[in-house]
Order: structure tokens, then C-alpha cells, then sequence
């Protein structure tokens, strides 16, 4: 169902392209089997967890250092 969405270059020398894992994980994180609803719900959530990671933080701050970008 996804073919003409993400198709494989054809004669692609690029090693990520090699293997059946790379394309069927790269669908996987467009979540195209959840309602509209389901998704809104989704990146909500991946939003808020977002903010409570110390991890965001530390990025954001080096960002901030380096970059003047926050």
C-alpha cells in the first residue's frame, strides 16, 4: 500500500537502501495506519514528552551556547 509513496531508488548504490528493514522502518515513523485523531493524539504526546526530557534541555542549552539558538 505504501509503493509509490517511498520507493526505492532504483540501482542505488547507497548501503541504507540495501536490506528490507531501512524503507519498512522509515513508513513505520509516518504512523499511516492511525486515524487523524489518533495521530493528532500521538504527536501531542511526543510533544509533551518532549518538554520533560532532560535530554531536550541539554540540547536546547547547548544549542544556546553554540548557536545563540533556542
Amino acid at each position: 500500500s505504501f509503493g509509490p509513496v517511498f520507493p526505492v531508488p532504483p540501482g542505488s548504490q547507497l548501503p541504507c537502501f540495501h536490506g528490507s528493514s531501512t524503507i519498512r522502518h522509515l513508513k513505520e515513523r509516518f504512523h499511516m495506519n492511525l486515524t487523524e485523531e489518533q495521530l493528532q493524539l500521538l504527536v501531542e504526546q511526543m510533544v509533551d514528552g518532549s518538554m520533560r526530557s532532560i535530554t531536550t534541555k541539554l540540547y536546547d542549552g547547548f544549542q544556546y551556547l553554540t548557536n545563540g539558538i533556542m
